[in-house]
């Protein structure tokens, strides 16, 4: 797998960092460390992976390490391997340090790694179409810059990160639209004078819809809940006419499914499961 990018805000994470550890209490003492470990002890601990997965969170966590004290970290893998029952990093230091900061490592690499295995699956499941496996808004509060770095680790696509830098009018925002051609091509034409976009999408549940939409200039068209006899009709649709919006499938997606929607021809599938259905990474760290 090709090494991934590291895409993340560093200032977002040492803050993700700095909340976890004041949550934890880690901030001001770990009580039971204190009573037991010498300030002066050094030591070393190996994180490692109990099972198979894809990593995720190490190289943000290494980049912030200086945040959890007199630390080194050694990566043995970099995010996006695929791993089994292996040594993944090493943590040199203070071992007050390394206790306190512990939890909140394991946290955020068995959580981010639960996605990036997650996602993983679903880009293996559609390996030999032309089709991607994109995220969607439906992240975990508070982490989502985490969990779509998590995503593209696994070999997905982000999709946008937030409402302010991509347009996508969904069912709601269409609801009191009365003629959907023109008020939608006002819209667009606003949207693109007032702003600099990563795209202009539009959600459809009908073949009816989809015909008037075809026309506009969007650049993704999200074919929702569509069953995948539609879902071909509407890859037709766009072959033989003059626009290529790119058509993205969405809605109740699974891993038996996925394979099914991908050979339907259309160019993405974006699955909000990718975050909230993934099961962590079991990660230990242990004294060496």
């Amino acid at each position: 797998m090709q090494r991934v990018k590291n895409v993340i805000n560093q200032a977002y994470m040492q803050n993700l960092f700095r909340r976890c550890l004041e949550e934890d209490g880690g901030l001001h003492g770990d009580v039971t460390t204190n009573s037991i470990i010498s300030p002066e002890l050094q030591g070393q601990f190996a994180l490692n992976v109990r099972g198979q997965g894809v990593i995720a969170g190490l190289n943000p966590i290494a980049e912030a390490i200086d945040i959890f004290g007199n630390l080194k970290i050694s990566l043995l893998h970099q995010d996006g391997d695929a791993v089994e029952n292996e040594k993944i990093a090493l943590l040199d230091g203070s071992v007050q340090a390394i206790l306190v900061a512990e939890r909140t490592i394991l946290n955020i690499l068995g959580y981010a790694s639960g996605v990036a295995t997650n996602t993983r699956a679903f880009v293996d499941a559609v390996a030999g179409t032309n089709c991607k496996i994109c995220d969607t808004r439906k992240t975990t509060p508070g982490v989502r810059e985490l969990d779509k770095y998590a995503v593209v680790c696994g070999g997905g696509t982000s999709h946008r990160m937030g409402l302010h830098d991509a347009v996508l009018f969904k069912d709601n925002h269409l609801a009191q639209v009365v003629d959907l051609y023109a008020e939608l091509n006002s819209a667009i034409a606003r949207v693109r004078a007032e702003n600099e976009l990563l795209f202009v999408e539009v959600e459809v549940d009908t073949i009816e819809q989809f015909e008037q939409v075809l026309l506009l200039p969007v650049d993704i068209i999200l074919l929702d809940n569509m069953p995948q006899e539609l879902l071909k009709q509407a890859v037709k649709l766009r072959d033989a006419s003059e626009f290529s919006p790119l058509l993205e499938a969405s809605g109740g997606v699974t891993l038996d499914s996925v394979q099914g929607i991908a050979e339907t021809g259309v160019d993405r599938i974006s699955i909000g499961g990718l975050v909230h259905q993934a099961t962590w990474l079991d990660i230990g760290l242990d004294a060496l």
